[in-house]
């Protein structure tokens, strides 16, 4: 498969999975803007979601930029990461319409951890594929960026038995801290004039 057409079938998936979150936004029943007061629990899991999805499109983007060819292997990677990505609707209608429930929290965090990990394995894959001297291997480096989101997602995990809120933040917290797309594949690609 050439990397162009999984690039476009990732890029298709990612899309309908925004498409499926966007429509469990529910219209209020009432006419006025206080109406709308409810929604925001609903609305504020819709955007953070949407922001990770945004997230992984960008960093997918340049991580496929640097491959130089498809393997079996890649692909299989690359549908678990799919799959992972595609429970986000289903994880945000539930955080959204239970907001502070631990169960709901719990499922969305594992969610997040489980797409952080399917996309770590995707790297990895990606890396052995085109060897340890590749571009893709030097440009992601160690991956502290990373690897700190998983101890971060694993930490949120945890602390949601003490605080759902707390939880929550520190999505949030993760989200903030790749809003800054990973440059250094970008770099990379610059620097070598691919």
């Amino acid at each position: 498969m050439s990397k162009g057409r999984l690039e476009a079938f990732s890029d298709a998936v990612i899309a309908i999975i925004m498409t499926i979150m966007v429509l469990e936004l529910r219209p209020p029943e009432g006419t006025d803007l206080a109406a709308l007061q409810p929604l925001a629990p609903v609305f504020l899991a819709y955007l953070l979601s949407f922001v990770y999805l945004a997230i992984y499109w960008v960093n997918h983007h340049h991580l496929l930029q640097a491959t130089q060819r498809v393997t079996g292997g890649i692909l299989w990677a690359n549908i678990a990461l799919l799959f992972w990505l595609s429970l986000l609707p289903f994880a945000t209608s539930w955080i959204g319409e239970h907001r502070g429930a631990l169960v709901p929290t719990l499922v969305y965090g594992l969610v997040l951890l489980a797409d952080a990990i399917s996309y770590f394995i995707l790297q990895v894959v990606i890396v052995r594929a085109q060897g340890p001297d590749s571009q893709v291997a030097v440009a992601l480096g160690r991956d502290l960026k990373g690897k700190a989101s998983l101890v971060l997602y694993v930490t949120a995990l945890v602390v949601a038995f003490v605080s759902t809120v707390v939880a929550i933040a520190i999505f949030v917290v993760v989200a903030i801290m790749w809003l800054v797309p990973d440059r250094r594949i970008e770099r990379m690609m610059n620097a070598t004039g691919a």
